[in-house]
């Protein structure tokens, strides 16, 4: 049964996790700022499709393996971190190089960007985030009785989220595109670049650095985690 008494607080709690600040959330604020409104629907489109593929992997049962395994689980999280340090150097090298963001209609036309460009970062972001493995192998099984067919279920509850957090993060994009006026101000600019840089980087120096929960002696310890 895909909707039970159960459904209702999966759809509280992953309501309140999609709205909840990280590395999402920043980085649609991020390629909307670069592209424009389209870039971060395609960023928010691209995460939000990665989870169906953490759904599939925690429903089959994958994700234990990496989290019992020291060496495959460090792999995919210094993945993770070297793509997010990648992308916060990217924002500081525009901090640097930019003179604003043009803005539609207030400074010319913004720099075209490829559509795949966008598509990629999110889809990436997501797929190669283990704290995203972690918390759905911790959080959908609560949601899902014995009965209940495993893969269906935990696809359907990944579509839920799916819709939310799109919900969500294309709202944030479209007030960060409707900010035209302040979006092109070269000070602003910079600063908004240089702190989008400096907290990826710091996403991806903190998880690069953190023990896996193979390491800790116990996934449980990681179900705990803060939000992906």
């Amino acid at each position: 049964m895909l909707i039970d008494d159960q459904f209702w607080t999966f759809l509280v709690a992953i309501t309140l996790l999609s709205i909840s600040p990280g590395v999402d959330t920043l980085l649609v604020i991020r390629n909307t700022t670069r592209g424009g409104v389209r870039d971060g629907v395609l960023t928010s489109l691209a995460i939000c499709c990665g989870l169906f593929v953490h759904a599939a992997v925690s429903a089959l049962g994958i994700s234990l393996i990496l989290l019992q395994s020291a060496w495959a689980f460090g792999v995919l999280k210094l993945a993770g971190a070297a793509y997010l340090i990648w992308l916060g150097i990217q924002a500081l090298l525009a901090a640097r190089r930019q003179q604003g963001l043009p803005v539609a209609g207030v400074r010319g036309e913004r720099r075209a960007v490829p559509a795949w460009k966008p598509l990629r970062e999110g889809l990436l972001s997501n797929v190669l985030n283990p704290k995203t493995v972690v918390f759905y192998m911790a959080f959908l099984p609560q949601f899902i009785a014995p009965g209940d067919p495993a893969l269906a279920k935990s696809l359907f509850l990944a579509g839920v989220h799916f819709v939310i957090a799109n919900l969500w993060q294309v709202g944030v994009a479209l007030m960060v595109g409707g900010a035209g006026r302040l979006l092109a101000s070269p000070a602003f600019a910079r600063w908004l670049n240089g702190l989008t840089g400096a907290v990826l980087i710091a996403f991806g120096v903190r998880l690069a650095l953190e023990r896996s929960p193979a390491d800790a002696g116990s996934w449980k310890n990681a179900c705990s985690a803060r939000k992906p």
